[in-house]
């Protein structure tokens, strides 16, 4: 399963998605993995949430990154959810193009068994209807 956090710049969308995680990582018996473009909220992730910064591996499209979260999954199986945050950048796309990409984390998620909530800067409108059920929240 996917969840996806949207709404455009500044409105919140990962101070949501930490307030997530941190609530998740106490009421869960699995680990909690949130990757983000860099290492600045490390101080408000749980300490239980294990932070990765995508930048310091090579991750550059979304290919590079389902396969790095295959491998993750793959090396570690008390892996219950992920969240990303910023996924736009991550993959280097539009939001326009983001349908695809979503479509292929879905697959993903339930052939791995493993929930993603994913935040993206972009409006919920961008996405087809048999889509919609997957927005968790839009700020």
């Amino acid at each position: 399963m996917i969840k996806l956090v949207l709404g455009s710049k500044g409105k919140g969308k990962t101070k949501y998605m930490i307030d997530t995680a941190n609530a998740e990582a106490k009421e869960s018996d699995g680990l909690v993995i949130y990757i983000d473009k860099n290492s600045e909220h490390m101080f408000q992730l749980d300490r239980q949430i294990r932070l990765i910064n995508v930048k310091e591996y090579p991750v550059n499209d979304l290919d590079s990154l389902m396969g790095f979260l295959c491998g993750l999954i793959a090396g570690n199986g008390d892996i219950v959810s992920i969240y990303l945050d910023s996924f736009l950048i991550l993959c280097e796309i539009e939001k326009e193009e983001a349908v695809e990409p979503l479509r292929k984390m879905l697959v993903l998620s339930e052939k791995l068994g493993v929930e993603f909530t994913i935040s993206a800067s972009m409006e919920e409108d961008l996405l087809p209807e048999d889509f919609k059920q997957h927005i968790h929240i839009a700020l």
